[in-house]
């Protein structure tokens, strides 16, 4: 048998790091079992789907290293229309379903709670279809349904507590249960890996394999993505959205190495390992069937570590598009012409160790591309105490006749100018990183002003020191 999974999202919205993260178990569990990976597209629900919400999958999946090509698919739940009303007439005329014209008000008023399921009213009233009727599906009344599951063993559920649910609306559509599980069947799906939130709905979909006469697929639910509240990840109230996070500067390595940490680990006391090691080691019978916690102050320092492991020239040339503006970000605050490639080539490894995610680059470099740096005010009036005024014009004096121009001789200079006033090096340099940067913290200040050149330097030391006087 020939392994077969599948990853199928709905383009509703942004590609959740959630379904990054299924997206990614499934991919290698296909691989390491010689199988396929399947990529199906849930786009029945005309109302919010979108052409570019599907095209943003597709450049999700390519980004964490699932690219086109590599995969069958992907095809489109919707043009399976026609094999899901042919098996909802199947169930129909086997006696496996039956229509209802009943109405969520009908069935309160009957059980008198709005919580309580289907009371299983037109069970043989015998109604054929027809306008305002839905087909339902008839649960056993006995028995129970064993769902065998990789991750959580074999959930056990009685058919009695299971009510007769809904395969299909009046109109002939299948709702997602019926449209799910002719998918895989269709497909030819053996393995199903996703989201534990979908348990509730296995025990429904593997009545429905059975009743086609299908066996159904192994299981695997993995646990569902919580944040610091232990509470589901959300759209609507967490950032959660693959694409801001590669938009923002994160590797495809590390989010990938990170999201795969979401309910398994590696062998061994290690969280940072090589894709290989993943690929050979990750098993889903060792995920942990618990809540996975996104910590993005973690994922934060992982991408760290992944961006000062990076060779100089795959950072510098990761930073490209933060420092030409291309792609989804927003571009600089230089124009094109005021970037120098080979200024920032010479401060990139003293940046490379300074920042956690690409787009940090900006702020720490815009002082070598700006005719004039941006000042942060805050900044401005930390720095700029009493004394300050003096202090520039004596590194001024210093500054204008220092041979040679470099790093070592610009920290000799100042840090004499500093302590003729009783300033140590820290206190000496704040007024001077803040007339030249606008900042009070970024790159190694003296090699900065190396890079950044004598005549750039004294101008802006000499444009503060007017402002101050």
């Amino acid at each position: 048998m020939t392994v077969r999974v599948r990853f199928a999202p709905s383009p509703t919205g942004m590609f959740h790091v959630g379904g990054a993260r299924s997206a990614l178990q499934n991919w290698i569990y296909a691989k390491q079992q010689g199988g396929v990976f399947v990529l199906r597209i849930e786009d029945t629900d005309a109302a919010r789907n979108k052409p570019e919400w599907t095209e943003g999958i597709l450049s999700a999946l390519d980004w964490i290293g699932i690219a086109r090509g590599s995969y069958e698919g992907p095809y489109f739940q919707s043009s399976y229309a026609g094999e899901h009303r042919a098996a909802a007439q199947r169930l129909y005329e086997a006696g496996r379903a039956y229509y209802c014209d009943c109405t969520r008000e009908d069935v309160q008023a009957r059980t008198g709670s709005q919580y309580a399921g289907y009371d299983g009213f037109c069970r043989d009233r015998g109604l054929g279809p027809g306008e305002g009727r839905a087909l339902r599906f008839r649960t056993p009344d006995e028995g129970e349904t064993v769902v065998v599951d990789l991750v959580r063993g074999e959930p056990t559920f009685e058919n009695k507590n299971i009510e007769d649910f809904v395969i299909a609306r009046a109109d002939g559509s299948a709702v997602f249960l019926l449209a799910n599980v002719v998918d895989d069947m269709t497909m030819g799906i053996t393995h199903v890996i996703r989201a534990e939130e979908h348990l509730p709905n296995t025990p429904k979909q593997q009545l429905l394999w059975d009743a086609l006469g299908v066996k159904p697929p192994i299981w695997a639910h993995v646990p569902v993505v919580v944040n610091e509240k232990r509470q589901k990840l959300s759209k609507r109230r967490d950032k959660v959205a693959l694409e801001a996070y590669r938009d923002e500067g994160y590797l495809a390595a590390a989010m990938r190495n990170y999201l795969m940490l979401l309910g398994w680990a590696p062998s061994g006391d290690r969280e940072i390992v090589p894709w290989s090691v993943i690929e050979e080691e990750f098993r889903l019978e060792d995920v942990n069937p618990s809540p996975a916690f996104f910590d993005e102050k973690k994922l934060r320092a992982f991408n760290g570590e992944y961006i000062r492991a990076l060779p100089i020239e795959e950072f510098i040339d990761a930073c490209q598009p933060w420092l030409t503006g291309t792609g989804n970000i927003a571009p600089p605050p230089w124009q094109p012409e005021e970037f120098d490639p080979a200024a920032f080539a010479a401060v990139a490894p003293l940046a490379q160790t300074r920042i956690a995610v690409l787009s940090e680059i900006v702020p720490n470099v815009d002082f070598l591309f700006l005719a004039d740096p941006l000042i942060d005010e805050a900044a401005w009036a930390k720095a700029m105490k009493e004394g300050a005024a003096e202090l520039l014009g004596a590194a001024i004096a210093g500054f204008e006749a220092l041979e040679p121009w470099d790093a070592e001789s610009l920290k000799s200079t100042l840090e004499a100018v500093g302590a003729e006033r009783g300033l140590k090096l820290g206190k000496a340099q704040a007024p001077v990183r803040v007339a030249v940067t606008g900042r009070t913290v970024g790159l190694p200040l003296f090699e900065s002003l190396e890079v950044l050149g004598r005549d750039r330097t004294l101008t802006r030391l000499r444009a503060a020191r007017v402002r101050l006087v």
